[in-house]
């Protein structure tokens, strides 16, 4: 029982430090200075959106401990309306202070080759969550294979995308969340055997 508990404490600390050393590091970069309000709240809304990404297979996959799994399921619901709430705004945000560079990512003719990682990322996760939306018109265990396999896409072309940028993001921070965000993405699609689906209508 003391173990479990003091097992739980720390699992909880850490998550707490994984979630803030980024968004501390990024609050003090000094590239800021020179940043418009604006491009400010779309870059902060991009490292949230990291960080609910992040958030999204450790409930999913109930790695997170003392949480039951009804309550992982009805949190993961709100942080992936957050997430998208978060891209939305990073993407809104971007357009305000430069729409010219908004177009030419979403057209995919952008000279950085992260904007094009990132334009990817955002489609792949609103195909997520209207899969999520329309799931009842479709079979279970197909909505949760797409729902998965865009996941899949959505978090490495996140984490593609955060890393080629050099912005307010503090470089060693920045690639722990995103390896981070590839590792409880992993462990959370193989606990849940999603792919199975394919073998049971192969025999």
């Amino acid at each position: 029982m003391v173990m479990n508990l003091i097992r739980t404490t720390l699992t909880w600390c850490a998550l707490a430090v994984i979630i803030a050393v980024p968004v501390i590091a990024a609050a003090t970069s000094p590239l800021l200075a020179w940043r418009d309000p604006i491009y400010i709240a779309a870059g902060f809304a991009g490292i949230i959106a990291m960080v609910l990404l992040f958030l999204q297979p450790l409930l999913i996959g109930g790695l997170l401990p003392g949480l039951p799994a009804p309550l992982n399921r009805n949190i993961h619901r709100w942080v992936g309306s957050g997430l998208i709430l978060a891209v939305v705004i990073h993407v809104a945000g971007l357009w305000v202070t430069s729409p010219p560079d908004v177009v030419d990512a979403l057209l995919f003719m952008s000279p950085t080759p992260f904007s094009s990682w990132g334009v990817i990322a955002m489609w792949t996760a609103f195909g997520a969550a209207l899969v999520i939306i329309f799931r009842r018109r479709m079979p279970a265990q197909f909505w949760r294979l797409g729902h998965t396999v865009l996941v899949a896409i959505t978090v490495v072309g996140s984490v593609v995308h955060a890393l080629l940028i050099e912005g307010t993001m503090e470089a060693y921070s920045k690639s722990a969340l995103c390896g981070l965000v590839l590792v409880v993405t992993i462990m959370a699609v193989t606990k849940l055997r999603v792919w199975t689906v394919l073998v049971r209508r192969r025999n």
